[in-house]
């Protein structure tokens, strides 16, 4: 099987050809750490090579040296990721002391408003959770750091594509291929940019139960000391318990308070 190679990066740009600035056989080793999921949490060599475009051969060099570096563990035909993985994730989080700091404002919003809170970022075409505040279960998936979901059909993922120039907004969008995962999912395109621009506009969003049946999210942007948005702050809850018009009505100004806080002290960290 011939080796393929993506067409664009996570974050929507052409891969490079091999050369001096481009270290191929890097490239294909986060392919394979990537190859690994929550539906495929263990994967036989070929499971790897198939889902990472690599030859059995390539994948096998690259899993030996992920395993001898403790990155990856095997019982002789399985293949899974080791604990020692995280690191790599705690490496940004470290990096960036602001959500250390973000905590203690999204424990206080998630016990005014009595529901779970969130920050993420955007990362090509999903958001990435970097911080979550749980008091309910309410989402059939178990979120937590590091997860992700896309970006078209979440609160925190218009927010953050508002945040975008028009061209590059809607190229995350259409790299996303949206589809419907509930019944109110949004997924022409054009409906889709008209929710963003109205994001922008107003600046925050509410999405009713597009990412999953009962679910309700509200976001707001984080935004550094130049206005940039760097990040999205929301919180969530059940249809069943917290209505649309009911989040909106009574926790708006909360989020956007402490949304708001949050960017206050990424100016004043980051001075």
């Amino acid at each position: 099987m011939a080796i393929t190679t993506p067409n664009a990066t996570p974050n929507g740009q052409p891969v490079p050809r091999p050369g001096d600035s481009y270290v191929q056989s890097f490239a294909r080793g986060l392919e394979v750490i990537r190859s690994f999921s929550a539906s495929a949490p263990q994967q036989t060599l070929s499971e790897v090579a198939a889902r990472s475009g690599l030859t059995r051969a390539g994948a096998r060099r690259i899993l030996l040296t992920l395993q001898t570096l403790g990155y990856v563990e095997s019982d002789g035909k399985y293949f899974s990721l080791t604990p020692r993985i995280l690191d790599l994730g705690f490496a940004y989080l470290s990096s960036m002391p602001i959500w250390n700091l973000a905590e203690p404002v999204m424990e206080r919003l998630s016990q005014t408003v009595g529901e779970s809170c969130s920050a993420a970022v955007l990362e090509g075409s999903d958001i990435v959770y970097v911080l979550r505040v749980s008091t309910h279960k309410i989402m059939s998936i178990a979120l937590g750091v590091g997860s992700r979901l896309p970006a078209y059909c979440t609160s925190m993922g218009r927010v953050l594509l508002a945040a975008l120039p028009e061209e590059q907004m809607l190229a995350h969008l259409l790299a996303s291929q949206p589809r419907a995962l509930t019944r109110h999912t949004l997924t022409d395109v054009d409906a889709l940019q008209q929710k963003v621009a109205q994001t922008r506009k107003q600046g925050w969003c509410l999405v009713n139960q597009e990412l999953e049946e009962g679910l309700v999210s509200m976001a707001a942007p984080i935004r550094d000391r130049q206005g940039r948005t760097v990040a999205a702050l929301n919180i969530s809850g059940q249809a069943n318990r917290t209505s649309a018009k009911l989040m909106q009505d009574s926790m708006l100004p909360a989020l956007l308070a402490a949304a708001q806080d949050i960017s206050q002290l990424l100016s004043a960290q980051r001075r």
